[in-house]
Formats: structure tokens, C-alpha cells, sequence
């Protein structure tokens, strides 16, 4: 394993804590009651259940029912083993990986896990070839030899100091060779893996049942034996269940409004205890090329000129976010301020004096889609304000247009908007996952977009770096050509809202380097 503490301070998911109940330990480590499952609700429902076709915020449900090799145990900031009980780089060029798997491990159905299964894994992955999925992380990839039941060995085209950050990302869950084809996605609503939790039950939508996996074989210690998720479409009714006693905690989706209320409430009107962290995850808008107003820079950085981050962050998101100004968030090397550097405030005199010199004298047409039930309640707030901002400086006509999450994705992977919204969530803590998954012929927006300089220079250069201190200048140089492209568009850089009755303990060591909530810290208290 390489050293990555050297410059790159380690993202903590979760930094400070505000409870709302006075006189009690809320976080004290108590001995766990058993007293029926821990209820989690969130916003964030899987898009799928397969490993292979995902790249998107089903990893937090994956995390807890599929095992990969690499993991992130609590205080980690770099990858340690899970499956294996070793891993590391076998030569001095960081292009060959070698991991050994734990003795005795199996899947939920019985059958071994070992290192056919997971060469299996991974050769499925690149093999279905998902648009928009995983595959996209596994670019230096050559071929992964197995060459007995307890070794793996993963050949690299290139060296890519970055590749245990990829294998320790849900995307990278094993999964057995005879309960997923080999050439297509798995169907039905059960899964098959070897993580703390067994999938119990399943609805789409609606709810996932975890019971703990007697058969598990890794680093997670687990403090309660079952949890149930239940996914809502709003935050509003994901925080009445909290304090109707329905749910236990709630995780990804709090709405700005309701963090404000949380935060202003005293312990005589509620007892629930806020976690406030920072956070890695970011917001931006893509531009699509194929749309004929689109594909003009001038339009790109025009709509980059008028954008006011500030007013989102505080109008929309009352303050709970921060503007951002670059792909790679605040507290990771490689971090710029690009986009302000660039246009400086909002200004619609410089957007004007951008499109007439490229003979554009008229409104520009564009519209803008968003994904109605994924980020949170404030989506169609935030995209109504870019609404007013672009259109009441006179520059363009804006129209919006929403769907639900999973009709959503199809419709960007096949390319159908020509601006979309999207949010994003690190794969791993590091600079690269915030510039190599947008770029390049495939990637995770299913948005092609050629940036050769970066494809095949800076990053290449960056990942030969074990030390991840030393690659700000690759990446800021990366990010130089973003701004100057305007294809992506940072707005804002959110923080880690966690809400949860005052008896569940947990909560503050529950979210791994990539807030993914680790499930199995949660558990009750029996006293106060």
C-alpha cells in the first residue's frame, strides 16, 4: 500500500457533532441492545442490484451485502484488506497487484469464494460493459490471472498508483460465478454476496432488509445483527418518520430547510441528535455536445459567466452547501478555484460580450433536465434559480424538464439532454475521481468527452506517483482545461447531515472515507 498522508489531509465523514439534546452522552459507546432492527431511512434508493452495472449511489447498499477485496475500517484514510488478508504492488512500477484472499470464505449461498470468483468478478464487469458503469474504473486494467484458489494477481497496461482505491469501491463487490451470468446483468430482487449483512427482503423503492451474515469473513465489526433501509422521496417525509418513531436515523437526502430546523430545535421540543460533517460529495451541470447550441463554447462559457453559486448556496440550500469552483472539492490536493479565477463574479455584460463575439445576438434556447426523487428535496428549487438567473439576464430561454432517478439515467447515458444535472460522490478520497470518471470516450456520464491532454497525459503521469502528495500540479493543470472547456460546471460542495434518535450510537463512525454509511456501527444504547 502506498502513503497518501503526506499533503492529503484525510477526509473525515464525519467532523464535528451538534446534538440536540442537552445533559446526555449521545455519543458514548455503550453496551448494543438487541431491540429489533436499526431503521435507516434515506432518499438514495438503489438504481440496481448488480455490482456491474453500477456507478452510482447503489454502492451504499452494496457496501453492506457484497464484500470486496479492499475496505475502509474506522480512522483508515488509505485501503485495507476485506476478502483479502493482504494486497500490494509486486513491483517497482506500480503495474502488477497482488492480493491474497482470507482462508474459508463463501458466499451467502454456500459456495466458496476464492480467487476463480473473483477473476470472475472483474472479467464480467469489463465483459457486459455497462454504459455508464464501472468499467470506466478499471482503465489500466490489463488482466487479472488467478493462478490458485487463494491469489489474485492483476496485470495493469499502464502504471496506476490509484488502483487499490478502485478495488476497495463497491463497483468491485465479488459476486459467484453461479448465481450471476457472465454475459448479462442479474434480474430479480436478491442478492448473493459475502458482506456483513445478508439481503433479507427487498422491495424497489421502497425498503431493504439487512440480517447479519453469520458466514461473514472480514474487518467489519458489527454492532447490531439487522438493519432495515426504507427510501423515501422527500426529505419531509423522511423526517416526520424520524420523529414519529418509524425510523431510527436518517442518511443522505436532509433537506436544507429541514438541517435549519434540526439544528434550531433544544432538547424540551425534540430529542433527536444532529451529525454534522464535512463532506466530499459535489453538484454540477454537464453539458452534452450533440445539442447544436451546446456544442458552442461561447454558450458553454456564457452560462459558466452568469451562474451566482452564492445565491444557490444560500437561497436554495440555506448555507448547508458551499460554492464550489472546481471539479476536485475543498480539502483534497488539487483543489483550485478555476472557475472564479476565470469569471471572477457573475457579470451579464462579460456573458453578452462572450456570445456576440462568437455572433450569437439572440437568446439562446437551451433545456435543462433533472432527476426529480436522487439528490434531495431542493433539486427542482435549485434548477427553478439557474432558471431565473439565465433568463432574467436576457442571454438565454431556459425550459426544465425532470424524471425520476432511473428513467433519468437511461435518458443521459443515450445522450437525450442537452444540459443535465448531475451530483457526485467519491468512488475513493483522491483528486483523480473528481477529473478520470468525466472524461475520456466512455465514462460515468455516459457523456463522451475527449480530452486527450488529460486522458493521455496528465493522469497517466499522476498515477506513476505512489505519494499523492506530490500531483497537485497534474491535477491542477487538469483542471485549468475544464475551465477553459466549460463541459462540466461545479456548483456546489455539500456537507454530511446525519439525524438519529437520541438512543442510537454510531452515527458519527458510520461513514467510510467515501460517505458510504457502514451499517454495522450503528447500534442502541441500553442507558442514559
Amino acid at each position: 500500500m502506498f502513503n497518501r498522508n503526506r499533503g492529503l489531509r484525510r477526509v473525515a465523514a464525519i467532523a464535528s457533532i451538534s446534538s440536540l439534546v442537552a445533559g446526555c452522552g449521545v455519543l458514548s459507546s455503550d453496551t448494543p441492545e438487541d431491540d429489533g432492527p436499526i431503521v435507516v431511512g434515506t432518499t438514495s434508493a438503489p438504481s440496481t442490484l448488480d455490482p456491474a452495472a453500477s456507478w452510482d449511489s447503489s454502492w451504499e447498499l452494496f457496501r453492506n451485502v457484497y464484500q470486496t477485496l479492499l475496505s475502509y475500517p474506522i480512522g483508515a484514510s488509505e485501503p485495507q484488506p476485506d476478502a483479502a488478508e493482504q494486497c500490494g504492488f509486486s513491483d517497482s512500477s506500480n503495474q502488477v497487484y497482488r492480493c491474497e484472499l482470507r482462508e474459508g470464505l463463501k458466499f451467502s449461498n454456500g459456495d466458496a469464494l476464492d480467487a476463480r470468483a473473483v477473476k470472475y468478478s472483474f472479467d464480467r464487469i469489463r465483459k457486459i460493459d455497462v454504459n455508464g458503469g464501472p468499467t470506466g474504473l478499471l482503465g489500466s486494467l490489463e488482466r487479472v490471472q488467478a493462478p490458485n484458489a487463494r491469489e489474485v494477481i492483476f496485470h495493469l497496461n499502464k502504471p496506476d498508483a490509484t488502483f487499490p482505491f478502485v478495488l476497495a469501491t463497491p463497483a468491485m463487490s465479488i459476486v459467484s460465478p453461479a448465481d450471476y451470468p457472465e454475459n448479462s446483468l442479474r434480474e430479480g430482487a436478491d442478492v448473493v454476496g459475502s458482506g456483513p449483512y445478508t439481503l433479507d427482503s427487498y422491495e424497489d423503492g421502497k425498503e431493504a432488509v439487512l440480517v447479519r451474515n453469520d458466514g461473514y469473513k472480514g474487518y467489519a465489526e458489527r454492532r447490531n445483527d439487522a438493519v432495515t433501509i426504507r427510501y423515501f422521496q422527500d426529505s419531509g417525509a423522511m423526517v416526520k418518520a424520524l420523529r414519529d418513531e418509524q425510523i431510527d436515523v436518517t442518511y443522505r437526502g436532509l433537506a436544507a430547510g429541514d438541517v435549519v430546523d434540526l439544528q434550531s430545535k433544544t432538547s424540551k421540543e425534540e430529542e433527536i441528535q444532529l451529525v454534522e460533517g464535512t463532506g466530499t460529495d459535489i453538484n454540477y451541470l454537464v453539458f452534452n455536445p450533440k445539442d447544436s447550441w451546446v456544442k458552442k463554447k461561447a454558450v458553454r462559457q456564457a452560462i459558466a459567466q452568469v451562474v451566482d453559486r452564492a445565491a444557490i448556496a444560500h437561497k436554495v440550500y440555506k448555507d448547508t452547501v458551499d460554492p464550489l469552483y472546481s471539479m476536485v472539492p475543498k480539502g483534497l490536493t488539487g483543489h483550485t478555484t478555476g472557475f472564479f479565477d476565470d469569471y471572477g463574479d457573475p457579470d451579464v455584460g462579460k456573458a453578452r460580450k462572450i456570445l456576440t463575439g462568437a455572433g450569437i445576438n439572440q437568446r439562446v434556447p437551451l433545456t435543462f433536465w433533472y432527476t426529480s426523487d436522487r439528490y434531495g428535496s431542493e433539486t427542482a428549487a435549485e434548477f427553478k434559480e439557474l432558471e431565473r438567473q439565465l433568463e432574467d439576464s436576457g442571454l438565454f430561454e431556459i425550459t426544465l424538464k425532470s424524471r425520476p432517478w432511473k428513467t433519468y439515467v437511461e435518458g443521459y447515458q443515450k445522450g437525450e439532454y442537452p444540459v443535465f444535472g448531475r451530483g457526485w460522490f467519491p468512488d475513493f478520497p483522491d483528486a483523480e475521481n473528481f477529473i478520470a470518471p468525466f472524461v475520456g470516450e466512455q465514462n460515468a456520464l455516459g457523456t463522451p468527452y475527449s480530452a486527450p491532454e488529460i486522458t493521455g497525459d496528465l493522469l497517466p503521469r499522476s498515477r506513476r506517483e505512489s505519494d499523492r502528495a506530490n500531483v497537485e500540479k497534474e491535477f491542477e493543470e487538469a483542471q485549468r482545461i475544464l475551465v477553459d472547456d466549460a463541459r462540466l460546471l461545479p456548483l456546489w460542495q455539500g456537507r454530511q447531515y446525519v439525524a438519529a434518535s437520541r438512543d442510537i450510537s454510531g452515527a458519527e463512525r458510520a461513514m467510510d472515507p467515501s460517505t458510504i454509511m457502514m451499517m454495522w456501527e450503528l447500534h442502541r444504547k441500553t442507558a442514559w
